[in-house]
């Protein structure tokens, strides 16, 4: 008698998977606009990068890698619709990446057809270069608050750490931290947190909040009142409206380099007009809160929010905003699922 042979039963996606999918077809920045005089170098979720500007001001992210011996683009030459590798000169296209010169041929005709390198979307907003590694299950960023604002951007310098997105997004939306981790910049807060008045749609969550702008430098225009919005996967911002002033932005928007390791991007806006700091001191200012968490941040054991329960976690009513974020990029990773389901449907 003939043993039956038993298929081996598939593995079952865990939440961990379903989170990095969602991020390959999610948006992220991998440049700022300030910077793009030479090509920039950048990694997203593994996959290497160039981001440049040709001459006529088109902006393109593709691979970095030349497919002919592996030379570095993004130390190469921009031309006017193609950018050179370095190596042997062999030209790229900037608006599709096939391969449109190869010095050492006498014949161009003889390019083999499918020399060529991937090309992304490039969209310029918020002072920075943003792509999308895959089909994208999101529109790109467009924050309510802020349409209808004549907002002035300053990109910031930056910064690495070594921890993941979600991670990333709930520091800097995570109120309880603030009297342990920000004594200089925000001066003496109440350990206490009062009861959050938080509202979740889809993947976006928002707080409002009041500012009392005590003793701190981070506070030196006075008393506002502060809209906390996080967009999952990868913005968190905080929208300041000064009744006499106007109104003023900080932003940051971490770059997954990979699962566990960001590198976050961030800026400050100020209204035309603004009556208050100037966005050099305003960005200086928050430059001094981002800088406060990087050394508490980067021992976070796990260093990615544990979405497969690897690790037990209790939480408090100070953690509503919080784990509303965490309800919206599951909302997100629902929304990969869905697509999945159909494509195989069709």
């Amino acid at each position: 008698m003939t043993a039956a042979v038993l298929s081996p039963t598939p593995a079952k996606t865990t939440k961990r998977e379903l989170a990095e999918a969602a991020m390959r077809r999610s948006w992220f920045p991998v440049a700022r606009i300030a910077d793009l005089d030479t090509p920039q170098q950048a990694t997203l979720l593994g996959v290497k990068l160039v981001v440049y500007r040709g001459p006529s001001g088109v902006v393109s992210v593709q691979s970095r890698r030349c497919p002919h011996r592996g030379g570095d683009l993004s130390i190469g030459q921009v031309h006017e619709s193609s950018i050179a590798c370095p190596y042997h000169g062999w030209e790229f296209d900037s608006s599709h990446g096939g391969c449109s010169r190869i010095p050492s041929l006498a014949d161009q005709s003889k390019i083999p057809p499918k020399a060529g390198i991937a090309t992304y979307p490039a969209v310029l907003k918020y002072g920075h270069v943003w792509t999308v590694l895959e089909d994208p299950i999101t529109e790109m960023y467009d924050l309510a608050e802020w349409r209808g604002i004549d907002l002035e951007w300053l990109a910031a310098s930056p910064i690495d750490s070594p921890v993941g997105v979600g991670a990333t997004i709930e520091n800097f939306r995570d109120v309880a931290h603030f009297p342990f981790v920000h004594q200089v910049s925000m001066g003496p807060s109440p350990e206490v947190v009062e009861p959050l008045q938080v509202n979740r749609d889809g993947i976006d969550t928002w707080m409002d909040r009041p500012l009392d702008a005590g003793s701190g430098e981070w506070a030196n225009d006075g008393n506002c009142m502060m809209r906390y919005h996080c967009v999952a996967p990868g913005l968190a911002s905080i929208t300041y409206d000064y009744e006499k002033l106007g109104r003023r932005v900080v932003a940051g928007f971490p770059s997954p380099i990979s699962y566990e390791h960001v590198k976050i991007f961030w800026g400050v806006a100020n209204e035309v007009g603004y009556r208050g700091e100037s966005l050099e001191e305003c960005l200086r200012l928050e430059e001094m809160v981002y800088l406060e968490d990087a050394p508490v941040v980067k021992d976070l054991d796990p260093r990615e929010i544990p979405w497969d329960n690897e690790v037990h976690e209790f939480s408090v009513p100070a953690d509503r905003f919080t784990l509303n974020y965490r309800r919206c990029f599951n909302e997100l990773m629902g929304r990969l699922e869905d697509v999945d389901d159909d494509t195989r449907k069709a």
